[in-house]
């Protein structure tokens, strides 16, 4: 059973440890990320290996963000291991700079609106506008959709309210902060289970540690997909 709507965070330490977890997950699941925490792990490698020996999707959560001269000349290079999606930070000459650089690739750009980690307080120590951060993210996704983002990163508390802007239509919703009812938080703030997700407008959700901290991944796994077959 495998519903690509799920996107596993390999957010273990290195390339070997994400191999043996998607060894155990298998066939269940067809969708991985692979974040800046692996980057120095293998984590490209094993993009290439999960993508071209396995046939998985690929994820790469890079977050990037610089000049829009480096940003285009890093997407142009990635976008030669063949990825699915993409993160870059969502300001507009961000993502105007990303989409150049993925020109005559399949890879999409997906938008980061404001971190699901975060809440009010962390924005007003980052000296963020002063604003409801509900009312920030959506502003944050029209801009990056205006620049040509195919998609956003948001929280699934606020992917009701993306998928109703005009600007949504017919790009990718997909949210991280995503948990089995339950399932102990971590570090995530702005949070629902997989089924809210979906129901609430989000194409994918990114699960991690529910899955990899689990004692048995491939049964977590399992237990997701099977409340999003039922949504």
């Amino acid at each position: 059973m495998t519903d690509d709507r799920l996107i596993v965070a390999l957010d273990v330490p290195n390339a070997l440890a994400g191999h043996d977890l998607a060894a155990k997950l298998g066939d269940h699941v067809g969708f991985y990320k692979i974040g800046l925490g692996m980057l120095t792990g293998g984590g490209l490698a094993l993009a290439n290996e999960l993508k071209q020996e396995h046939g998985k999707r690929i994820f790469l959560d890079m977050k990037l963000f610089d000049i829009s001269a480096t940003i285009e000349a890093a997407v142009r290079g990635l976008a030669k291991f063949d990825l699915d999606f993409l993160t870059v930070h969502g300001d507009p000459h961000v993502v105007r700079a990303a989409k150049e650089g993925a020109a005559g690739s399949n890879m999409k750009i997906l938008a980061v609106t404001i971190l699901t980690s975060l809440d009010r307080a962390d924005l007003d120590a980052c000296l963020i506008a002063a604003g409801d951060v509900a009312d920030l993210v959506g502003t944050r996704a029209a801009r990056a959709f205006e620049a040509g983002a195919d998609g956003v990163i948001a929280s699934p508390q606020e992917a009701a309210m993306i998928r109703a802007l005009p600007e949504a239509q017919g790009r990718l919703i997909v949210t991280p902060g995503v948990r089995p009812a339950g399932a102990d938080l971590g570090d995530q703030k702005r949070v629902a289970t997989p089924a809210q997700a979906v129901k609430d407008g989000a194409d994918h959700i990114v699960v991690g540690r529910p899955i990899w901290g689990a004692t048995d991944p491939r049964r977590a796994a399992e237990a997701i997909l099977t409340e999003l077959a039922a949504t």
